[in-house]
């Protein structure tokens, strides 16, 4: 089944399946074997696309204590599941002299190393989920750097993961631009209004009361 799914490129399954070997108990107990079962496991993990069942098996498999006892299996992890950047060139220089000897990532095979640009577009695309969520309007440029990227390959990535419904995006090529931020709802939009309305009415009504009692406070100091 292993080798099948590695055909059809279903890295998730691929992962699932070495997560069945790591379980029986010949591979648990075996400290020989466990710890380049467990490294596949992740490896595949972080080459499949990013969705909810990929989110929730990676977490899944962070919180595996065994996890602690590969450093660059742990850091690797660990740059997936927090929202930071993670530059490639970075990825490349610290993980590629050892995971490039793996079988996930072989230099020597063909499928090794469309793994290796496999795991490129998923660090880009990890980033990429990292920029929607805290900027809300950035320019080509500004992304071409943050992405290590040029601008057609930073529009093409852009336009995969708003098809994948990862995130929002509306890129404005006049100005150069692209945002992040989410129309409202008119509703919504309303609501928000409200909400701002009311935060002005309930500091106005804070003011007044703290003049008031400066006032009054005033009044008895003289009158002393």
């Amino acid at each position: 089944m292993i080798q099948y799914d590695l055909h059809e490129g279903n890295y998730l399954e691929v992962s699932r399946h070495y997560n069945q070997i790591y379980t029986t108990k010949s591979i648990s107990e075996d400290a020989a074997k466990w710890p380049g079962v467990l490294q596949n496991i992740l490896l595949y993990l972080v080459l499949s696309p990013f969705d909810n069942e990929q989110s929730d098996m990676l977490h899944r498999v962070q919180r595996d204590h065994n996890l602690e006892k590969l450093e660059l299996c742990t850091r690797l992890a660990k740059g997936f599941t927090t929202m930071e950047l993670t530059r490639w060139p970075a990825v490349e220089s610290v993980y590629g002299p050892e995971f490039r000897k793996t079988d996930v990532f072989s230099a020597q095979t063909d499928d090794g190393a469309a793994r290796w640009m496999t795991l490129r577009d998923r660090v880009i695309e990890h980033n990429i989920r990292v920029i929607a969520k805290y900027y809300t309007r950035a320019t080509i440029t500004r992304l071409t750097e943050l992405l290590d990227l040029g601008a057609d390959d930073v529009e093409a990535f852009l336009s995969r993961a708003v098809v994948a419904g990862t995130i929002y995006a509306r890129v404005d090529r006049p100005a150069g631009a692209v945002s992040f931020a989410k129309p409202r709802e008119g509703e919504e939009q309303l609501n928000a209004w409200a909400s701002d309305v009311g935060k002005l009415l309930g500091l106005v009504e804070k003011t007044t009361h703290l003049i008031a009692k400066e006032e009054i406070v005033n009044k008895i100091a003289r009158a002393i």
